[in-house]
């Protein structure tokens, strides 16, 4: 395992207890770009959806807001899900949460969607990057979705005291080649609480039928 990746679960806890939710670069009250592609893309109500990496993101609180029924959030700091859960109250009860490395998840089921703003680009080592792709492939059914955004490549070269792996479309669509189809993507940014600006690249995939 990549030496600077090797204690994540350790580093994240200490990032999540250093500060409050809303002083993180990546806060946001709500994530407008995710929500809308849920809204794009016309996922039903119905589906299996998988936050990896969700922490104490918003996302959760606006897709059950929305009426989703089946959310997983995935996250590898126990702190950052217990903020999640604090914060939604009796509603954390409608949710399935998993504390993770999602290098290591071993899905049990699969999934409709697979959502992941912003921890994908902290893998570095091919063989994490690999391994990520692996997982994905073996959790998202047949012609499922995976929605992904990550630092564009005129983004941040680190975040949170980490390296990134930096993205254009085009490697980002031969990363998953092997079992997603082409993706839809686009650039946005992202406004820090600090009023920094972050590149992001989005895209969202089908799974393949085959593969």
């Amino acid at each position: 395992m990549h030496e600077q990746h090797k204690d994540w679960e350790a580093h994240w806890n200490l990032i999540y207890a250093s500060k409050p939710s809303e002083a993180f670069s990546w806060y946001e009250p709500e994530l407008t770009v995710s929500v809308s592609l849920f809204q794009q893309l016309h996922i039903p109500h119905t589906a299996k959806i998988l936050d990896v990496g969700g922490g104490d993101s918003t996302l959760v609180d606006s897709l059950l807001r929305a009426g989703y029924r089946d959310i997983t959030v995935l996250d590898i700091s126990a702190l950052a899900i217990q903020r999640a859960q604090l914060r939604l109250g009796e509603q954390a009860g409608r949710v399935k949460w998993i504390v993770a490395d999602v290098r290591n998840f071993e899905p049990d089921t699969s999934y409709d969607v697979w959502h992941d703003r912003a921890t994908f680009h902290f893998l570095i080592a091919a063989q994490d990057i690999q391994r990520y792709v692996h997982i994905a492939c073996k959790a998202v059914k047949p012609d499922g979705r995976l929605i992904l955004g990550c630092f564009a490549d005129n983004g941040p070269q680190q975040c949170s005291g980490l390296p990134v792996h930096r993205y254009a479309e085009h490697s980002l669509a031969s990363t998953f080649a092997s079992c997603f189809t082409t993706p839809d993507c686009f650039r946005t940014d992202h406004i820090t609480p600090t009023g920094q600006v972050q590149h992001f690249l989005f895209c969202h995939f089908r799974r393949s039928m085959q593969g």
